[in-house]
């Protein structure tokens, strides 16, 4: 059965973008500038132990630039942890006038906030310029912080989305339904009219159809580009 859509929303990492190295690669070669030497695989098993035990970084009522602050905040705690995790034994060298540490967290906050530390998935313009060929509207709904909508530009994507929700703008991360009723919202679509296509069990798939959305796996695509013909097909799960 052929199912009418209005729109397409989309997670960011994993889905439309993803990182050009490993995490444990950047953080163990900007780590080494200052001072802690740690396998990059430590660091790599340190960071997602670290990030599933993390709080949602969401602050309702806050205004985006005390959002941004507090993104930043929440953001340090993590990394700090993430190295604590990795070896308890680490220190960072001495400085004069500024924490070596801070001078790390630095460091990779701008990597990640530069387009160049990420890349499109494969097919990714591809498949959005065909959808919007196609009439639909897309957005990105994502757990990511007010760097994202930089990064999407400078990868060319950004000017393909209609909206990029994220929690700053909602109050609300996924798997809150709330966060996909404020894209829904912001491009003017009913729950029914929309799928989401991400490719996290509990934050993609368990949040969009809380929301009344149907959910797609990008993981069971060899491509974006497989995406336009997927949808038109019909061959979306049900909400359920």
């Amino acid at each position: 059965m052929r199912i009418a859509l209005r729109g397409v929303l989309f997670d960011a990492t994993g889905t439309l973008v993803e990182l050009r190295e490993p995490v444990g690669e950047t953080y163990a070669r900007i780590a080494a500038r200052h001072g802690v030497c740690l396998p990059a695989w430590r660091i790599e098993d340190a960071f997602a132990r670290v990030l599933r035990s993390a709080p949602a970084r969401v602050f309702p009522g806050a205004s985006l630039a005390e959002a941004a602050r507090r993104e930043r905040a929440a953001w340090r705690e993590i990394v700090r942890a993430t190295f604590r995790a990795a070896d308890q034994t680490a220190r960072f060298a001495a400085q004069r006038a500024h924490d070596s540490f801070d001078a790390c967290f630095d460091a990779l906050w701008e990597h990640y906030a530069r387009p160049g530390a990420w890349c499109a998935r494969e097919g990714a313009e591809a498949a959005l310029d065909e959808l919007t060929r196609r009439g639909l509207v897309l957005g990105v709904v994502s757990n990511f912080d007010q760097r994202l909508p930089d990064v999407l530009a400078g990868l060319g994507l950004a000017g393909r989305l209609c909206a990029i929700v994220l929690p700053a703008h909602a109050g609300a991360a996924k798997p809150d339904p709330r966060i996909f009723a404020h894209a829904l919202a912001a491009l003017g679509l009913a729950a029914r009219d929309a799928v989401y296509v991400g490719d996290d069990p509990e934050h993609d798939f368990q949040g969009a159809r809380a929301a009344g959305l149907r959910a797609l796996d990008v993981r069971r695509l060899a491509s974006l580009r497989e995406l336009p013909d997927r949808i038109a097909e019909g061959a979306l799960p049900s909400r359920a």
